[in-house]
């Protein structure tokens, strides 16, 4: 039996991670998140604060993937540009939309007030809904399969919390690790022949060099618990009769 794999695809929009100046920290977050929910990051896109390549990217990854995240570009400066982008990439004109209005007033009320520039973080694209943030009151995005978050990660990292269990996907993927002092080049051929060997496993290999030494780990990833135990069992059995030792849960 074969089951669908459900696929997101997380777009990171901002100069300041393609200038160095930010380290995005939102790839690793979403991609665990995503995986309990069933469904699998496929692939990340990084564009600057240019309209032209937010609306490519947008069109490109909503239309190839189940669900499209994006993250930055939606506060209250001029340079955040990430809605504006995203309705016209869907062909919607931008509105303000009351509850976030009405979530901004309260939050801002003992904060100086909702002034125009904060009004901007109300905007959002015609018939989006939107997405509870707990941690400072700018509520994100949800118009289509698009979902449209803030760059800062642990208000990003809230944001996901709203949205766990909303969304459909498949199985959740679980893992396994297996660590071993040898050169991946090494083990190879193992590592290939062990996953034909299971139906429905992928082995990550992550080469390192520490001691003086040369080692990997190897993480097995797959749906069902018992297919990621039967597979590290054989690699593990593998690695043992070419003479090596491996370690339960990585090195």
């Amino acid at each position: 039996m074969t089951h669908r794999i459900w696929t997101a695809a997380l777009l990171v929009i901002g100069d300041e991670i393609l200038s160095g100046r930010t380290q995005d920290k939102n790839i690793a977050q979403l991609a665990s998140w995503l995986n309990v929910q069933g469904i699998r990051l496929a692939e990340v896109r990084v564009v600057a604060d240019r309209e032209e390549a937010i609306v490519e990217a947008v069109n490109i990854l909503r239309a190839r993937n189940d669900y499209l995240f994006t993250t930055g570009g939606i506060g209250p400066t001029h340079d955040d540009i990430t809605v504006d982008s995203i309705a016209a990439a869907l062909g919607r004109s931008v509105v303000v939309h009351p509850q976030a209005r009405a979530i901004l007033e309260a939050y801002y009320e003992t904060r100086g007030g909702l002034t125009d520039a904060r009004l901007r973080m109300a905007r959002v694209p015609e018939g989006a809904d939107l997405i509870e943030n707990r941690m400072s009151g700018a509520p994100g995005i949800h118009v289509e399969n698009i979902f449209i978050m803030a760059g800062v990660p642990h208000i990003a990292a809230a944001m996901l919390d709203s949205l766990t269990g909303t969304l459909e996907g498949g199985l959740p993927v679980v893992s396994g690790t297996i660590g071993c002092w040898v050169g991946e080049s090494e083990v190879a051929d193992t590592l290939r022949d062990v996953e034909k060997a299971h139906e429905g496993v992928a082995i990550g290999s992550y080469p390192f060099f520490r001691e003086g030494r040369t080692g990997a780990n190897f993480v097995v990833r797959a749906t069902d618990r018992a297919v990621v135990d039967q597979c590290l069992a054989d690699l593990a059995e593998r690695l043992r009769a070419t003479g090596r030792d491996p370690v339960e849960g990585g090195i």
